[in-house]
């Protein structure tokens, strides 16, 4: 590959990064403050269930459709049009709050279009790096996104905790349509030399290509154990922590944390605090596997596994934790934890999934994982009111460990059929 090559490749990934990141941020910001706003308002375990549910049901399903429309049409205009979708969704509720309008209703509407938009885009995001990626620089590339995504995390609660305190959150609404924009425009600049997708008249039905899909993931032994995994570790580890909010206000209400350059005092300090060690963590884990890990580890299935069991063990360890500093540090472990997996298991995704079939495996990538979310949700949400909430950190903890033990038997089985 010469230099002109590898100058235009790193350009075009400069500027998707580039234009997801500024996305993200503003929909970070966003996000948090509606939850937040939500939590404290109601603090309650129904609330955050249906809060959460909003939030990842439509994606889940919309992902079905998404990955089959990443295969088969352009995949820069579906990372950009729901971009554009959303920000005049947000654009809506932050008018009807203005005039007075906060029904809860409304904001579960939002979250929904917020979360529909992104089972369209997410499936193209991820099937679109390959196509501008060379495959040897795959892992690297998909560690530096999750890196920049998570210092992105880092100051994205941070941001919304200072927002929610001065401003109203009809205001703060307009961060992410400003972000949005300017998000779209760099990933409008790119140049993708392959093919546009275009349907023609003899395409198959999009349920029928949904099943195709379905078919080609099945029939390989890692494809399937990373998406079943995902699901399952979604619904007894990933649901549970969703229910952080509460356990911060019912676990560390009174609690204050003198951390020298900052003191930890109200609830919006503390949520802000504990998104902040979790994304710490992520960008330590994901700047480990940019930098070295990427040299060193060439087993992304042990590295998954390794991940879940970090997740398992923290989650039990945020359960037990006696006092927030504790907290703080077991989360930013998890968040280390979490870098360690996600990247590689989108790089092995990548790696061993054919062109044509991207978009549809990482459609059902975020189905599952979708899925698996919510209806932990409704499970422990409910339980959440009437159990201490501790004691389902502890639980969901223990339940990620064996995912971790049957990914190394997988990957052990497919090392000895491959000598």
């Amino acid at each position: 590959m010469t230099t002109t090559h590898l100058q235009s490749w790193r350009t075009r990934v400069a500027l998707l990064l580039a234009g997801q990141t500024l996305s993200l941020v503003g929909s970070s910001v966003v996000q948090y403050a509606i939850v937040w706003h939500l939590a404290m308002r109601t603090d309650s375990g129904a609330v955050m269930t249906v809060t959460t549910l909003c939030a990842a049901l439509p994606q889940a399903i919309v992902s079905l459709f998404g990955g089959v429309w990443a295969d088969r049409w352009n995949r820069k205009a579906l990372i950009m049009l729901p971009d554009a979708l959303i920000a005049l969704a947000t654009v809506a509720l932050a008018l009807s709050i203005a005039n007075g309008g906060e029904a809860l209703a409304l904001f579960f509407v939002i979250l929904l279009i917020r979360s529909a938009g992104g089972g369209v885009q997410t499936p193209a995001m991820q099937s679109l790096i390959p196509d501008i990626t060379p495959e040897e620089k795959l892992l690297r590339v998909n560690s530096i996104n999750g890196t920049i995504q998570s210092v992105n995390m880092i100051a994205a609660p941070a941001i919304a905790a200072v927002l929610i305190n001065i401003m109203p959150l009809w205001a703060i609404l307009y961060v992410d349509v400003t972000t949005a924009v300017i998000g779209i425009a760099f990933v409008a600049l790119i140049r993708v030399q392959s093919a546009a997708r275009t349907r023609s008249n003899e395409a198959p039905s999009v349920l029928t290509e949904m099943r195709a899909g379905l078919r080609y993931a099945w029939r390989y032994p890692r494809i399937r154990s990373v998406l079943i995994s995902y699901a399952l570790v979604c619904f007894v580890n990933i649901a549970p922590m969703n229910l952080t909010l509460l356990l911060m206000n019912r676990g560390f209400q009174g609690q204050t944390l003198d951390l020298r350059f900052t003191v930890l005092e109200t609830a919006a300090d503390k949520l802000a605090a504990n998104e902040m060690a979790w994304s710490v963590g992520m960008v330590v884990g994901g700047a480990l596997l940019a930098t070295v890990g990427a040299k060193l580890f060439h087993d992304n299935m042990a590295l998954l596994a390794a991940a879940f069991f970090g997740m398992g063990i923290g989650t039990v360890a945020l359960g037990l934790a006696p006092t927030l500093l504790l907290y703080l540090f077991v989360d930013f472990l998890i968040g280390v934890s979490t870098a360690i997996g996600t990247s590689p298991t989108y790089t092995l995704l990548q790696q061993e999934t054919e062109s044509d079939m991207q978009g549809r495996v990482f459609g059902l990538l975020t189905t599952f994982s979708g899925f698996g979310t919510p209806l932990g949700m409704l499970v422990f949400g409910p339980l959440a009111d009437v159990v201490d909430v501790r004691v389902i950190f502890v639980v969901g903890g223990v339940l990620t460990i064996p995912f971790g033990v049957w990914l190394l038997r997988v990957d052990k089985r497919w090392a000895r059929k491959v000598r």
